[in-house]
């Protein structure tokens, strides 16, 4: 995304806690590393975050844990936070609630498509906020995605991609059942795959996953399984604060916090299968 936005003719400043991430994208795209959080809300028009989750955002905004550097330290009026991180849409309320008084907009603006889109500038972005505010981000958002969807206020892009998120892990738990069974049945999964894709049970995870990712055993799709559980458990907080009955993100939040405590941290979401294979005694492979 740092590339796409050099590309586009941006001057980018970039900061990370990870120093050699840093180091790789001023290498790469020619962009130049901000020595503060505070440098950056000083010398940038436009803050964009892309974080872990809702509450690191709001700890770089703020400056949360007795740190004197932040990016609220540098922000003046009339600038503009752009966080594209999945976040809480209940705590980005809170967030705009604290910038407004400053003079300082802000629109929620996640990403879908993973790494591949990321690189080619092909993302779907789900963009929450004011009118006038996305307005004046679109030209920065088009140099990174193909799809801007603008869902609403203030938290609704980020309320949409946890939903969105929901539904793809329930996607990916619902094939890998199946296909387990499958395989159990004496039917070969990478067929039982291809006719998935050719028939009405075909999903964005039966379709871009499973072979490259799954029964590969590559399982690194680019995306943590850690961050999945975060989303589903995103997406049932929004079910809740609406009064909306969801039992099966209840039993899919289950089920993945399940696989998480058991296969621990740090694995690639695909890696979630492996907890339904050791449940079955069986390994998912092309025959």
């Amino acid at each position: 995304m740092v590339r796409r936005l050099a590309g586009a003719g941006y001057r980018v400043l970039v900061r990370d806690l990870n120093g050699q991430a840093v180091r790789r994208a001023c290498e790469a795209s020619g962009v130049e590393a901000a020595d503060s959080l505070r440098a950056i809300g000083e010398r940038c028009d436009a803050v964009i975050t892309m974080l872990p989750d809702g509450h690191v955002v709001r700890e770089a905004t703020r400056g949360e844990d007795g740190s004197a550097d932040s990016l609220l330290a540098g922000l003046s009026r009339g600038k503009i936070l752009i966080d594209m991180s999945s976040s809480s849409p209940v705590g980005t309320r809170q967030l705009g609630e604290l910038l407004a008084p400053r003079g300082v907009e802000m629109i929620d603006a996640p990403v879908s498509g993973g790494v591949r889109k990321a690189e080619d500038g092909t993302l779907a972005i789900m963009v929450g906020g004011e009118v006038r505010s996305v307005e004046r981000c679109r030209p920065v958002l088009e140099s990174m995605g193909k799809q801007i969807f603008l869902t609403g206020p203030l938290g609704s892009g980020h309320a949409m991609k946890a939903l969105n998120n929901y539904v793809s892990a329930a996607g990916l738990a619902a094939a890998v059942e199946a296909v387990l069974a499958a395989a159990r049945f004496g039917l070969d999964p990478g067929k039982v795959v291809d006719v998935l894709n050719a028939s009405t049970g075909m999903n964005n995870s039966t379709l871009n996953k499973f072979h490259r990712f799954i029964l590969s055993r590559a399982f690194d799709s680019g995306f943590s399984l850690d961050l999945m559980v975060k989303d589903l458990k995103t997406a049932l907080e929004v079910a809740r604060s609406s009064n909306t009955p969801a039992p099966v993100a209840e039993a899919c939040v289950e089920a993945w916090s399940e696989a998480q405590a058991a296969l621990g941290p740090g694995l690639d979401h695909t890696a979630v299968v492996r907890y339904w294979e050791k449940m079955a005694g069986t390994e998912l492979q092309k025959k």
